[in-house]
Parts: structure tokens; sequence; C-alpha cells
């Protein structure tokens, strides 16, 4: 329809459509800010995890880990929560590095990816281990807080070696 047929009443009703559009957009849009801190709370938290994984610090890490939490690994081994809480408190592993670099954070709304390279180093039933690894966590925010629900760890890296993006 050309422009000519419009009414004032019609052009009006539609510059109101346009502008709660614009508005519902702007309103559902996070504000960079409000993406940057969950950028930084959900690197802090996985800092967090990995240091309490270090310390076999089950406490912390039932704080963090959801309830319903799975681990994959690159053998395609699965542990839960209450799996990784038990091995945490049995001594077995014992860590003397658990360092994550290169760690990249991605935030869509109420769900994060961190993905590192992990470093791990130490003993386990007086087995020595030193390997590097990739990882992908998943981090979703619930109504208490940002909760650790899924992970997902590649094979050791061949050689140990430092193997960057």
């Amino acid at each position: 329809m050309p422009l000519t047929h419009f009414s004032p009443e019609s052009s009006a009703r539609w510059s109101r459509r346009i502008a709660l559009g614009l508005l519902a957009i702007a309103v559902s849009m996070p504000t960079a800010a409000a993406q940057v801190d969950d950028v930084r709370a959900v690197e802090a938290l996985d800092i967090e995890y990995q240091a309490a994984v270090e310390r076999g610090d089950a406490s912390s890490m039932a704080q963090i880990l959801s309830d319903d939490f799975v681990l994959t690994t690159g053998t395609g081994k699965t542990y839960s929560k209450s799996e990784l809480l038990a091995s945490a408190r049995d001594g077995v592993t014992v860590y003397e590095h658990q360092v994550a670099s290169s760690r990249t954070v991605r935030v869509w709304g109420d769900t994060a990816v961190v993905t590192a390279l992990l470093w791990l180093k130490g003993s386990s039933a007086g087995k020595p281990f030193d390997y590097r690894l990739w990882y992908s966590d998943t981090y979703v925010r619930f109504a208490s807080g940002w909760r650790y629900v899924f992970g997902q760890a590649s094979l050791p890296l061949p050689g140990g070696a430092l193997q960057s993006k």
C-alpha cells in the first residue's frame, strides 16, 4: 500500500508498534556490563573449583557442583557429583598441580561455557602422573547462583606437551 494511503491514526499506530518492539528488544538484551559481570563470576567460580580439586576440598566442590552434575572424560567414563566428592575425600589422588590456562568464558543468558587447558600433576594410588588436557565446563545460573552442571575432558594430550589453541 502506498504511503499516501496511511491516515495519521494509522501512522501513529505503526509508530507505537515499532517503538514497543524496539523497547522489548532493548529490555530483553543483557547489558554489556551485566555480560562482563557474568563472565567474571563464572571465571572466578571455575578457578575456585579447580583450586578446590587441587586441595581435595570436597566441601567447596559440593557448593559449586549441581546435584545432577556429570563429568565425561575423553575415555567415555562418567562421574557424578557424589563420585567426585568421594574421590576428593578418600585422598587416593593427591595433586601437586591442577592449574588451568588459556581459559575462555562464554555466556549466553543463564548458561556459560568455560574452555581451558588443564595441567594435572600428582599421584594416584602412589603412581605419579603429569599431563595436560582440554576441558569444557558448563555452568547454569540458578536462583541460588551459578552452578557447575556438566564437564567434558579430552584425553591427555600427546607427550603431555603444552598445546595451545
